[in-house]
């Protein structure tokens, strides 16, 4: 099975070569987001198949490839990659072709599939399936690192930043957090999320705390699931996320912190993706039903979760339109250029 995976990326990545040879110049990405979007097809025919849509495609493979592929999380995950990442990547293709800038999306499509790999390579390794690995498991590692490359690369390209006098931007910049409520809320907000990743984070390293109790049993069992994967979320969320969030903190109170305006897209797409997979997973009918949000806390689970997801994404949506508080301030005479690269 990884000899066919490998021959069959193979195949398309030496198909897409040929079909650019008479272009004088190449983005490197390209191949990295083009080859992706196969391997984002192959995941969405395993969630369809698993949810019984379309049948007779994938049999094969989860038997003797990744059985894995068949739990709740992991069909929402192939979900995501199927029709989220793969919508991304083609979008990025096209922005390629028409000469567009696309290191936003590029940054936010890194984040959501290195939290993927992140959270479903340990979680397959600690599950239940650690027993059972097959030689079709390796093939996660090149799609970990495709990601990281990909970010690595599009963080040392120069961003591209609208005009804003200087004057301008040192108005903002002397702004205190209370005159700038967006920025407060939003402040607010990530310290409620870093408080609520401390307590999921206690619940899976097993504290006994009656908070920790209460929670697990009464609000997210989910977190208990033997498949390994809400649980090694939680904890990359602990020892990844929390530090994160606190520094986004530091950023929205301290004025020309420009590595904002890169780490939040990568955060927000790492959240979003890591949210969509746990929330459908617990929500999924694959899911023994013990582990399912019980009836009388759904509502105050759900949005707890959604308003989780929500903040990042707010957070990053804010640096994009707004970006001036997070700018380095430059002599008036370069606000005359038409784009300002940091």
């Amino acid at each position: 099975v990884l000899v066919f995976a490998m021959a069959s990326l193979l195949s398309v990545f030496v198909l897409l070569h040929l079909a650019v040879l008479h272009r004088k110049s190449v983005d490197p990405l390209f191949y990295v987001f083009a080859v992706l979007a196969s391997t984002c097809v192959v995941g969405l025919t395993n969630a369809l198949e698993q949810d019984r849509y379309i049948s007779g495609f994938v049999d094969f493979y989860l038997q003797k490839g990744e059985p894995y592929l068949g739990t709740a999380y992991c069909i929402m995950m192939c979900y995501w990659e199927g029709i989220v990442q793969f919508i991304l990547q083609l979008l990025m293709v096209r922005q390629m072709s028409s000469g567009r800038p696309y290191r936003s999306m590029g940054l936010f499509w890194a984040g959501s599939a290195i939290a993927n790999q992140v959270v479903f390579i340990p979680g397959i390794v600690i599950g239940k399936y650690g027993t059972s690995l097959y030689p079709a498991f390796w093939l996660n590692i090149l799609f970990l690192l495709l990601p990281v490359w990909t970010a690595v690369d599009l963080l040392r390209r120069p961003r591209e930043l609208p005009v804003i006098p200087a004057d301008k931007v040192e108005a903002v910049q002397m702004k205190g957090l209370l005159l700038r409520p967006i920025d407060l809320i939003l402040t607010l907000a990530l310290l409620v999320a870093m408080a609520f990743t401390v307590l999921r984070g206690a619940v899976v390293l097993d504290c006994r705390h009656d908070i920790c109790f209460s929670y697990i049993y009464h609000y997210e069992p989910y977190l208990k699931d033997n498949v390994a994967f809400p649980k090694v979320m939680m904890l990359v969320f602990l020892f990844y996320g929390l530090p994160l969030m606190a520094a986004c903190v530091y950023g929205l109170c301290t004025p020309g912190c420009t590595w904002m305006l890169d780490w939040t897209l990568l955060f927000a797409g790492a959240m979003t993706q890591a949210q969509w997979c746990h929330i459908g997973g617990s929500l999924h009918s694959r899911t023994p039903f013990t582990y399912r949000i019980p009836s009388d806390a759904w509502w105050p689970v759900m949005w707890m979760n959604l308003l989780y997801m929500a903040a990042p994404l707010m957070l990053a949506l804010r640096c994009i339109i707004r970006p001036d508080f997070f700018m380095s301030v430059v002599p008036k005479g370069q606000a005359n250029h038409e784009k300002k690269t940091q």
